[in-house]
This record gives structure tokens, sequence and C-alpha cells, in this order.
């Protein structure tokens, strides 16, 4: 039955490596995980037991491209998928959840974000679901390569909406990774499939070369192979505006792509080179996720990566037709401060997570927080931030609740007699009571929820579901506003400074963890064993052949990057430089908050301060992080 539904819905006579074995342990009745290589056929996994489950697949995607590719894919096999994202309107979003309340989809995308919006969780636990597949699934770790908060939240997602199975996809998974996937999600070793990540057909290049000459080198290599589909992949939003201009003057078609783009734009390119008429995109990591093009024949890292991880997933985009493909890194040691600052400026000083328990220990049973708000406040970038309030769920200090908007208001499209009529008993009184309690300002109701408790012990739930009601009839139109998390506080038996240390300390770990990775990546491209058994090696893939014979090692030319040397660093310059900003703030500053700013680093309170307009920010930009810290350190102990 399951070759047949292969065949019939996708055209395939057979399945690839993993892909039978995955899916029979979903259908029957067995939660999984698929570690397969970019471009193995993970999606597959989930595509065709949704068609055989009796519920309905809720697929947890971290992009917004990807997810409509999908569902574009899905449909083009008449397979009833769709995704609720931030671009639709509001009657599509309303279509989109009543074909899943009345059981027309089988598949329906979302970003993990979705599920933190009350009126979202509202509406999806009322409709049956079969299978939670969770797609990049390493990002639930601590210790994977894109760590992301909210994916802790998933396994108790899964609890709440009564998900009996769940299914891990991921390409980019070491095995540390995968056992702290399978502890969280009650995953047993025996139910994660994984494939080799080896792939004969890749070219492994390694190109040591300084900054000047790397333009030269890029031109070499293109020299013809100017037709064929090619990304080039670099760090930073201004180096692929510049090396999309400096190849189309040197005769070869480039175009930039980066999130400083509008998306329309982006959609436009992406679209552009999947059907074959752009040929080269010189991208940041925001390109790529989501492209299945098979004939990609180059992939050129014109700056290092960001960790083996990122790179194994980059390169994976070429030859995925099974045909010959080269691999290409032009490499050395200026951009690596560059790497190693995105980790040094998610790492929160101590004084700042001593702000957010402080707020947590004045509260009483609730604490309610808005977290850009608190951001600026405690100086702690949003996504530690949130790192953070998820480590104090994890000691047991606090326990999320919900998350609500702290505004309701609607504009009438009914008049209010009409809707109270529609009701009767009980119901339309409390109808009557909602609409008491909401104040007009102009053509704009807001809503009184402590009024509404107060006059008619209305329940909060009961009235946002009402009003979503009133939404999804036409009868009003409704708005919300600034998001709110709430908390309960469960424990502040541990002394509010022990707390912060131990805090502290788990961000100090992570932060070396994050910094080591970078390191063993510039050790892989340095190294003296073939790189495709190392890379394999590396992802716990012992099945690899020790020497490939097509990659530079295995060709005779191991790489060695020269280390830079800065000039020393002067006190009194230094101490010039740092004047201002210190001048600025109120509270005063840390040494790591000093060197944040000598070496660029942006922070809330440096954006508060404006402090990029001041001459010290970003001076020392090139020099390692933990040397002009260790130096500021003693500068400002004298």
């Amino acid at each position: 039955m399951t070759v047949q539904t292969l065949q019939q819905y996708f055209g395939f006579s057979g399945f690839r490596p993993g892909q039978s074995e995955v899916i029979d342990r979903i259908l029957t009745g067995s939660s999984a995980a698929a570690i397969f290589p970019t471009g193995s056929g993970k999606s597959l996994c989930y595509q065709l037991p949704a068609l055989q489950l009796p519920h309905l697949t809720l697929v947890i995607s971290p992009l917004l491209a990807l997810m409509k590719d999908q569902v574009e894919f899905l449909r083009s096999k008449n397979i009833p998928a769709a995704c609720i994202d931030s671009t639709q309107n509001r009657d599509e979003t309303l279509q989109i959840m009543q074909q899943a309340r009345n059981s027309e989809l089988k598949i329906l995308l979302i970003s993990v974000e979705r599920l933190k919006n009350e009126r979202f969780r509202q509406f999806i636990s009322k409709v049956p679901i079969s299978l939670l597949v969770v797609d990049e699934a390493h990002c639930i770790s601590e210790w994977g390569h894109n760590f992301r908060p909210n994916y802790l939240k998933l396994p108790a997602y899964q609890q709440e909406l009564n998900i009996s199975q769940v299914l891990l996809l991921t390409a980019t998974a070491t095995p540390q990774v995968i056992e702290d996937m399978g502890n969280k999600f009650k995953i047993a070793a025996n139910n994660f499939t994984i494939t080799g990540f080896y792939r004969s057909n890749l070219t492994l290049n390694i190109v040591p070369c300084s900054e000047r000459d790397k333009f030269n080198h890029l031109v070499q290599f293109f020299n013809g192979c100017e037709k064929e589909p090619t990304i080039v992949y670099v760090t930073q939003q201004k180096t692929a505006e510049y090396v999309a201009k400096k190849l189309t003057n040197a005769g070869i078609h480039a175009i930039a792509y980066h999130a400083g783009l509008n998306s329309e734009l982006r959609s436009e390119i992406q679209q552009s080179f999947m059907q074959g008429q752009g040929t080269c995109i010189v991208a940041t990591i925001a390109f790529g996720m989501g492209i299945d093009k098979a004939d990609i024949r180059n992939i050129i890292h014109y700056d290092l990566p960001k960790s083996l991880e990122n790179y194994s997933q980059e390169i994976g985009r070429a030859g995925r037709d099974g045909q010959p493909a080269r691999c290409m890194t032009l490499g050395n040691r200026d951009n690596l401060n560059v790497l190693e600052n995105f980790v040094y400026g998610d790492t929160p000083d101590k004084t700042s997570i001593n702000y957010v328990i402080e707020q947590i220990y004045a509260s009483e049973d609730k604490w309610e927080v808005m977290l850009n708000q608190l951001s600026r406040e405690s100086n702690i970038r949003p996504l530690p931030l949130k790192t953070l309030l998820v480590y104090l769920e994890l000691n047991g200090t606090i326990q999320s609740q919900f998350t609500y908007f702290s505004s309701y208001r609607f504009k009438l499209i009914d008049s209010m007699d009409q809707i109270i009529d529609r009701f009767e008993g009980e119901r339309q009184n409390f109808v009557q009571a909602l609409f008491n309690c909401s104040e007009k300002a102009r053509t704009w109701y807001s809503i009184d929820f402590d009024a509404l408790w107060k006059t008619y012990r209305a329940e909060r739930q009961r009235v946002v579901a009402a009003i979503d009601y009133f939404h999804e009839k036409g009868w009003l139109e409704l708005e919300t506003k600034l998001s709110i998390d709430v908390y309960r506080i469960i424990s502040k038996r541990v002394p509010l400074d022990k707390l912060v240390e131990n805090l502290h300390e788990l961000f100090y770990l992570k932060e070396k963890n994050e910094i080591a990775r970078i390191h063993k990546m510039l050790d892989f491209f340095q190294g003296k064993e073939c790189l495709s058994s190392s890379l394999a090696q590396y992802f716990g893939d012992d099945e690899a052949p020790q020497q490939c014979h097509h990659c530079s090692v295995c060709d005779g030319a191991v790489a060695q990057f020269p280390k830079i040397q800065q000039p020393p660093l002067d006190a009194d310059i230094i101490k010039q430089w740092l004047q201002p900003y210190r001048t600025a703030s109120v509270n005063g500053l840390s040494s790591k908050a000093c060197s944040r700013f000598l070496c660029g680093i942006s922070t809330p309170l440096s954006v508060k301060l404006k402090a990029t307009k001041m001459e010290g920010f970003g001076k020392l930009e090139n020099y390692p992080f933990a040397e002009v810290n260790k130096f500021v350190y003693e500068l400002l102990s004298t």
C-alpha cells in the first residue's frame, strides 16, 4: 500500500535510503527521527504517512519560504496542504482554519512562534492531530549550531495538544545533538534512522588565500563554467553586494541575495535561480533553506562558514542530481573575528541577568513581561533573553503559562444589536456584558477584561474565544497589540546572587561551546586527513572511505591559514574611544560591554545610546574579542 501511494502521488518507483524505515515506524504508531543529509528526501518521511494517517499532520517549519515551497509542491501532487503565515490576509487565514476544522487538510505548516499565539492555540486545540513534525529539529538542542529557545517548548505543546506521535527531521546533527533530541522528545535510540553523510560526487577543495587575492581566485574558478548554476556564500550583506557587482563587471552575471532585500525581491531572485534564468547567486546564509535545485554545480565559500554544520548543509545543496559538483572554500583568518563576535554578543553580563531575576523576585505569584521592553531594559539581545527565560523554566524558578495580547480592540461590521440577537439565554447575557465592557474611541472598541471579570465573572479565555468567533464570522474586525508573556513563579528559594552566578555559568559554557565549534571548523579546513572522511566522522558516520580521492587533502594540498598580526593595543587611545560611551551610560559598564562597543558588537544599550555614531564603535573589530576584553578588563581595573 505504501509503495502504491508513493507511485500514485509522487511518481517514484522506490524509496531512497532510510525513507521506508522511517515511514514504517510512523505508520505503525511509533515516534521517529530521520537524520539524512541535505537533499536526501526527509520531507517524504511525513508527506507520505500524512496521506494514510486519520487526522491532520502539523509541521513546524523554520522559514516562510520553505513553508510556501512545500505547500506548492504538495498541492501540485493533489495533496491537500496549507500554511498559516504572517503574509496572509484575514480571509486567507480564516479559510485555512476552516479547512482544518472540516478535516479538509492533510498537512498544515506553521512556524514555532505561531504556537505562542493564544488565539491560534484556541483554534488548533480543537483540531485532531495525528502527527507533529519538527523540521530542523536540531534547533531544540543548546549544543546544536542553530539553537532556538522556542523549540524547547515543543515537547510541552505536543502534550498540551494531545499529539501521540512526533517525527524529527534534520540534516545536521552531531552524536551529542542526536542524544539531546531523543531525550527531549522521549524517542528511543533505535527509532532514529541515520543515513551516511558521505557524498561521492562532491569535490571538496580548501584554497588558502589572503583577503586581497580572494576575488582573483574566484574569477579563475569561473573560467569555463560561467553558465553553471553556482552559489557563492559570504558572511555579510555588504560583501554580497560587493562581490556580485565585481563579478558582473568581470563578465559573470551575478546577483546579490541577503536579508536586507525586501521579501518580494528575494522571492524573485530565488525563483529566477530555480528556473535556470540566473546562474550565480552571491548570498549570505539567508539563501538556501528549501532550495531544492538538483543541478547546482558549484558551491563557493568566499568567507568561512559559521560552523561545520553550516558548511555541510551548504555544500549539500550541490549535485543533488548525482552528477559531479565542486565545493571550494577560500580560506583565511581575516573574518574569524566576525564569526566569534556573533557569539560574544549573545552572552549577557551578570548585571543584566541580575536585573531580570530582580524583576521576577519582586513579583508575587505571577510575572507578566513584554520581551522587547525587557530586552532594552536589561541590555540582553532578544534571542539570549528568550534562552535565559527558558533556563529559568528548566531550573524550576518560573513556569510559562501563556502569551496574550495586552489589548484587543474591534471595529463593528454588523451592529451590536444584530450580534446580540443571534444568541439566547446566558450566552446572550454574556455577549451583552462583553459589549457593555468595551469602551469606544471613534470607531474602535477596546475590551476591558478586568471589568468583564468583576461584573460577569467572564474568564479571559472565554472572552478571547467569543471575540475570535465574531471575527471569523465577519461580524466585526479584530485587532491585537503588544504581546505579553505570562509566567507563574514557582520558587524563589535559590538566593539571587547564586542564581545569577549559575545562569551566567550556563551562558559562559554555551559561549565556550560555540567558540570551540568555530575552531573545530578551522581545524577541519587545515586538517591533514581526507576532508570527506573527517566531515562524515564529525557527524558520527564511520562508513565513509578513509580516502575519498576527490578532495584537496587527498590531492596532496593541506591548507594552512597564516595567523594575522595586529598592532599592539594602546591604552590611552582606547580610553579616549571609550570615554563618550561610558559617559552616556548611567549605570556603568562592564569590561565586556566596553569590549563589545570597541569590537562593533551591537546590543540593546548601544542602540539606545546611538553608539554607532561614536568614534570608538567598531575600532577594534579586527582584533579577537577575548584579547580586547582581557586588555580592557585590566585597563578598567587600574
